[in-house]
């Protein structure tokens, strides 16, 4: 953490917080361009770098978790399983540090990581784990998020989505 000094860290925090804004506006854009996607990733790694400067492991999880789910949606398999191994390891070595749906996410991207690697048996059981996981979450509108952004990236559809389907069936 940098603690050179007040204004500093704010800043950071302040770039940090912008930076992964934006770079949520760009994923949540329909129609994407080649350029909107280099800025996507310019914007996930940048947040992630300023959040190394000043901010907690739950901040540094989160924008792993980032920069991996922008990689695994560029299709960069590497790097994407990269990211959601370092998110991973983080999340589960700082279990004190994060909450119900950091977890959550995590099981997430690495299941989109390891399937984007070919590697469909092992990445259903991640999906699975990252659904009941996800089925955990206190808060409705946090599951809700959580289920959302699980469906997000298109991914075979399992039979793992029972939070989605009972909450559908009661919606008018």
């Amino acid at each position: 953490m940098n603690k050179a000094g007040s204004t500093q860290a704010l800043d950071h925090r302040t770039v940090a917080i912008e930076l992964n804004q934006r770079a949520w506006a760009l994923l949540e854009k329909q129609d994407r361009t080649l350029e909107d996607n280099d800025e996507l990733l310019h914007a996930a790694h940048a947040s992630l770098w300023h959040w190394l400067q000043v901010g907690t492991k739950r901040n540094e999880q989160r924008g792993l978790w980032l920069v991996g789910r922008v990689h695994v949606l560029q299709g960069n398999k590497e790097a994407a399983m990269r990211y959601a191994k370092k998110t991973m390891t983080l999340t589960t070595s700082n279990e004190e540090d994060m909450v119900d749906f950091d977890h959550a996410y995590a099981y997430e991207l690495f299941a989109r990581a390891t399937f984007l690697a070919g590697e469909k048996d092992k990445a259903e059981g991640l999906f699975e784990r990252a659904s009941r996981l996800g089925q955990l979450i206190h808060g409705e509108q946090n599951r809700k998020i959580f289920f959302s952004d699980l469906e997000a990236i298109p991914y075979p559809k399992l039979q793992v989505f029972e939070y989605t389907q009972r909450n559908s069936a009661k919606s008018p």
